[in-house]
């Protein structure tokens, strides 16, 4: 059996703040610190702190870092200007999802953050297709994502630390900043629907790092609050949500999509089924009442039919309903439309509705009417 994988911050200071730890994606991560609805709250109403290791980072470098690029994913990384980024997706020649990913450009490099699950499956992808171009994956070494800032408030926190102007980055802006002394680059980008500052930098600067967050009124936040404040905000979880099964079409990540670029791995077949709006289903959110949440997989009917699945659920505090995330059948997307979920031993209702589920400030992922 393989030895199980710890964060750089789960191997040094989490313990000593009350982190429970449990396996999530071949990691051992926080999942709570104590009472995960109060780490729910700070983020709604204040500001948490995550770690950061259930993301990846690549460093893409050579002078045709970019053009190669342009032709693996559906974003369009040729407008990019040093200190901007975009939300992206790679997939197959037939469409389907490989993962999503956020880009960033800098003067002589183009950063790739990815869910950490898939940071190796995505470089082998992209590297079958590296044949004559002046482009080469460098390691991060001990540099990668080490933080995440994130809530209604958490604005206020990262000027404190780094700075006014950091505050104020556009969606998928960054900027250098340094801690102690330390070089740090600083994202902007949400993973719950609040603003979120998420910081690279040396792994070993994480402890002091954590340690100035909490100081400076951020609080630990764990892998369970964070599953119901990405739902609740409508963003999907690579692996759970989106996977080579999915094609892109289906998915309902539109921001990840540009058809004006030009040509790209899949392109054809994306931009096939854009203008045919031929996908027979596509990801939903549903509503549930119920006490016991469906699970990943679960089964979706409407009478005797099967007419899709559940890729994620969990419980929201603010509208004391279950949330989730369902792919289902054309003739079901409709808001209001009432389906049974398959529990095991007996079915329940949900009803399909939009996501994202609340009023959030910043908006990532949203299904269509």
């Amino acid at each position: 059996m393989a030895a199980t994988k710890h964060t750089a911050l789960a191997s040094t200071i989490l313990s000593g703040f009350g982190a429970v730890f449990g396996a999530l994606d071949g990691y051992e991560a926080p999942l709570h610190y104590g009472d995960w609805l109060e780490e729910y709250q700070a983020v709604r109403n204040g500001v948490g702190l995550f770690d950061a290791g259930f993301r990846s980072l690549w460093f893409l470098v050579g002078a045709d870092r970019v053009s190669f690029l342009q032709g693996m994913v559906t974003a369009d990384v040729a407008k990019l200007d040093p200190g901007s980024g975009t939300y992206a997706a790679a997939v197959t020649v037939q469409g389907r999802l490989v993962t999503d990913l956020r880009i960033f450009s800098l003067p002589e490099e183009v950063w790739l953050d990815v869910p950490a699950k898939h940071a190796t499956k995505l470089r082998e992808h992209l590297e079958k297709y590296i044949v004559a171009d002046d482009v080469e994956f460098r390691e991060p070494g001990d540099s990668g994502p080490v933080v995440l800032i994130e809530g209604r408030k958490a604005g206020a926190t990262v000027a404190q630390l780094f700075g006014p102007d950091v505050a104020r980055l556009p969606l998928f802006g960054h900027t250098e900043v340094t801690f102690e002394g330390c070089p740090l680059r600083v994202v902007f980008a949400t993973h719950t629907g609040e603003p979120g500052y998420l910081v690279f930098g040396p792994r070993s600067v994480g402890p002091k790092l954590w340690q100035g967050c909490v100081a400076a009124g951020a609080k630990p936040v764990g892998m369970q609050a964070l599953q119901t404040l990405r739902i609740e905000a409508g963003i999907p979880w690579t692996g759970s949500d989106l996977d080579e099964e999915i094609l892109i079409a289906e998915a309902e990540i539109e921001s990840a999509i540009s058809y004006g670029k030009g040509c790209y791995l899949g392109q054809e077949v994306v931009e096939r089924v854009a203008a045919r709006g031929q996908v027979q289903r596509r990801r939903v959110g549903f509503l549930s009442s119920m006490d016991d949440l469906p699970v990943h997989g679960s089964r979706l009917f409407s009478g005797g039919r099967e007419v899709g699945f559940v890729t994620s659920a969990a419980w929201s505090p603010l509208l004391q309903k279950g949330v989730g995330f369902a792919y289902v059948r054309r003739e079901f997307w409709a808001p209001g439309t009432r389906l049974e979920v398959d529990l095991g031993a007996r079915r329940a209702a949900v009803e399909v509705a939009h996501f994202p589920f609340l009023d959030i400030p910043v908006i990532c992922s949203k299904s269509r009417g």
